[in-house]
């Protein structure tokens, strides 16, 4: 008798959350199965340490293999479900094809930046919903305060040190609040012209910052925000991006060559291609997160519409707080559909939220107890440290490290402007050059978001302007790499595709002695639970420390 295949896509909050939780509990019944862009999972309420150079990149992560026993990884991007044939089909990071079969799935594939019909902002701005968003960010910033410091024209020198951040949410909120520090902290040593300093503009059109969340906790960032320096705008957003600047609502041309866009996240893509009943753009799914009508199926996390049960007729944010828990509720309801333990249905109690805002400044309320200055910034970190299921004590000597030294303010030259466009389906992943995509950011420059003055476009070797030819050689240069990349491309999606590996164990119960189907019957009927239209998801970037593993 063949064990029950799982498989879960997505190691996200929900993912990792539910891989970690049925690979306990199966230990070896099950053949558990995660499939994933990267071989980390990313703690994301941290990033904007790292792009403010607090944090090194691999502090915010952690390795999936070695942090999840009898859980097999498959590293790819998942290009489409057949719901009837119960399989998934994905693309590797070299191109190859593959299949994975499965018995139980778990939809957990979280969220991309959220888009606005807003002229420019696709071509001149750039997203923080990845490490290589914030690996750019901080050399991008870096960058710009250089070269603002070498600057003759005060006009350039202006505007390469005024960031724009759009979107006064947890996470524009804490970018503004971490980058008007790291930039203060190199102006010093990079002086800028007489009478200069870093301008870093917060943009929302909310009435106030982090509207999502209670009064307390927004007045003391706004607060915070303002006596560093930080110029919020509520009410204002822009209005057109280009590559000298960007127009605001209000009127104001703001000249600048950085826009920050953290207006919120949409659900991926991937769940919307199911052709399943959706709550903008999240996959509808009942208390126990199971999809009406497909017993096999469950999804939870940013991808799931989860009914609230504290409020009935609303659904659950698209936070990590709650990604995090219904991962453990997901990961029981699938080994009850296998005919171990019972299904539960999810509940939650919020415990608080923090905010971090530099140095020893945060907000926070924990169980409801407003906090603010040093109090709240020691139970902010406190929380993180709680929170991450790894590196606790590498992110802690980052912190004690950054409190007694100076930051290392250098440019890697990693992670170019073209390689994390705004509009992508994977910001965990860098866009590869030769690709059909890439070759749409081919006219990035030194406008907002953009590399560098003179960026190398995709499918030109970064050697190509350093040698100094002329732009037809380089030209020619380019689409030789794009013609290779795209017959290199070619030849790997006709190679077989992989098939899922079959162990055989009799100690859990198959899918087909499981009291539920594993898939549809003719005729069956669907599950009736509709909850009623509620309110747009809100982002919130923090996880839950009780919850959290050691």
């Amino acid at each position: 008798m063949s064990r029950p295949r799982i498989v879960i896509v997505g190691a996200g909050f929900a993912g990792y959350r539910t891989a970690k939780e049925l690979s306990r509990k199966a230990r070896g019944k099950a053949d558990i199965t995660l499939l994933n862009p990267t071989d980390y999972f990313l703690y994301l309420p941290l990033l904007p340490q790292v792009a403010a150079g607090i944090l090194e990149p691999r502090r915010v992560t952690v390795s999936l293999s070695d942090t999840l026993p009898w859980v097999r990884l498959v590293l790819g991007e998942a290009d489409g479900i057949d719901l009837d044939g119960r399989t998934v089909r994905y693309t590797d990071p070299e191109g190859a094809r593959g299949t994975l079969a499965y018995d139980r799935l778990v939809l957990a594939a979280g969220s991309v930046n959220k888009l606005l019909p807003i002229p420019g902002v696709a071509e001149h701005a750039h997203g923080f919903r990845g490490l290589p968003e914030a690996l750019y960010l901080r050399d991008h910033v870096t960058r710009q305060v250089e070269l603002a410091a070498a600057a003759d024209d005060p006009a350039t020198c202006a505007a390469r040190c005024t960031f724009v951040v759009v979107g006064a949410g947890y996470t524009g909120t804490e970018v503004a609040a971490q980058g008007q520090l790291f930039t203060d902290a190199q102006v010093r040593r990079h002086p800028l012209r007489e009478g200069m300093r870093p301008r870093w503009i917060l943009l929302d059109v909310a009435e106030r910052v982090l509207p999502e969340l209670d009064a307390h906790l927004s007045r003391t960032a706004d607060r915070t925000l303002r006596q560093r320096g930080v110029e919020v705008r509520m009410g204002t957003s822009v209005k057109e991006a280009t590559s000298e600047g960007v127009l605001l609502t209000d009127g104001e041309f703001v000249a600048t060559r950085s826009l920050v866009w953290c207006v919120g996240v949409r659900p991926d893509p991937l769940a919307e291609s199911l052709g399943l009943p959706m709550e903008r753009g999240r996959l509808l799914v009942d208390p126990n997160l199971q999809v009406p009508g497909r017993p096999e199926l469950f999804a939870c996390g940013d991808a799931a519409a989860v009914p609230d049960l504290d409020n009935p007729g609303q659904y659950t944010p698209m936070t990590a707080q709650h990604a995090w828990r219904q991962g453990r509720t997901a990961a029981l309801n699938v080994a009850a559909s296998l005919g171990a333990g019972v299904r539960r249905p999810y509940e939650h109690r919020d415990l608080g939220f923090v905010v971090d805002l530099g140095g020893v400044k945060a907000a926070a309320n924990p169980l409801g107890v407003p906090l603010s200055g040093l109090a709240a910034g020691a139970v902010t970190r406190g929380y993180h440290l709680a929170a991450m299921p790894g590196n606790r004590v590498r992110v802690a000597a980052d912190w004690l490290l950054d409190a007694v030294l100076p930051r290392q303010a250098v440019q890697l030259g990693l992670v170019r402007s073209w390689a994390v466009p705004l509009d992508t389906a994977s910001p965990e992943l860098t866009r590869a050059p030769g690709r059909a995509q890439a070759r749409q950011e081919a006219d990035a420059r030194s406008g907002p978001g953009a590399a560098t003055e003179r960026e190398t476009r995709p499918g030109e070797p970064a050697s190509v302007q350093a040698d100094g030819q002329e732009p037809e050689v380089a030209a020619s240069a380019g689409e030789a790499v794009i013609a290779e990349a795209k017959a290199r491309e070619t030849a790997e999606r006709k190679s077989p595709e992989r098939q899922p590996v079959e162990w055989e164990s009799p100690e859990w119960e198959s899918p087909e002695q499981s009291p539920e189907p594993a898939r549809n019957h003719p005729g069956s009927e669907p599950a009736t639970y509709q909850p009623g239209q509620g309110p747009g998801p809100t982002k919130r970037t923090d996880a839950d420390p009780a919850e959290g593993d050691s």
